[in-house]
């Protein structure tokens, strides 16, 4: 991953998941790499890289943030009638990726993505800073604009509309989540002999530990 080979006091160094302890708890493996990340204050550790593809085969990449994840998967929230939200409707499949350069290490994921249920993508949405609901209503997301002006003249608009009264979640914006069908530990270790672990969920909805070569 890095531009270099990293030599023996490297971030390469870091010792990476051995087979024995990572193939007991998969969620387990990742919420202690997430939390040594939140822990090593990076900058926005929840950041995840989130891949897919539309009806004419071509992917597409994008940032989102990472809201929670669990034994379900992996959820974040955006507007349906974005790019991103349009390719899922079309094919519900999505690849993402978590990278922590301090650590040299990241986790990549990919399977099938579902909507959330209405009522929590309501909660999630009560939660949010009040200047970010109204953009989510203000955004035509993906969609050409003339110019800014445009946009925040229709912010304005919506303060004015929901001046002193709670404003609701668009119909047109919620969450998502991804449910892993593979999920990959990549740690970075001198002279690029780097440790990878590949989880692949079998049919009976366990999971298999393979380690792959770097």
């Amino acid at each position: 991953m890095n531009g270099t080979d990293t030599g023996p006091g490297g971030t390469a160094g870091r010792g990476g998941p051995r087979e024995p302890d990572a193939a007991a708890d998969l969620l387990a493996l990742f919420d202690a790499w997430f939390d040594e990340a939140v822990r090593a204050g990076l900058p926005q550790p929840d950041a995840l890289a989130l891949a897919t593809v539309g009806l004419d085969g071509r992917p597409a990449v994008r940032m989102v943030l990472l809201k929670g994840f669990g034994p379900d998967g992996l959820v974040f929230y955006t507007n349906y009638h974005s790019r991103k939200g349009r390719e899922l409707a079309a094919n519900p499949q999505a690849a993402a990726c978590l990278w922590w350069a301090a650590l040299d290490r990241q986790v990549r994921i990919s399977g099938v993505v579902e909507q959330l249920a209405a009522g929590q993508s309501d909660a999630y949405f009560a939660t949010r800073p009040r200047a970010s609901q109204l953009a989510a209503w203000a955004s035509p997301q993906s969609e050409p604009l003339a110019d800014r002006a445009m946009l925040e003249r229709r912010l304005r608009e919506l303060e004015a509309e929901y001046r002193g009264r709670p404003i609701p979640r668009p119909a047109h914006w919620g969450g998502y989540r991804l449910v892993p069908t593979e999920i990959e530990f990549w740690q970075g270790r001198p002279h690029r002999l780097h440790d990878r672990l590949l989880y692949r969920r079998q049919t009976d909805g366990t999971w298999l530990c393979r380690r792959l070569a770097p």
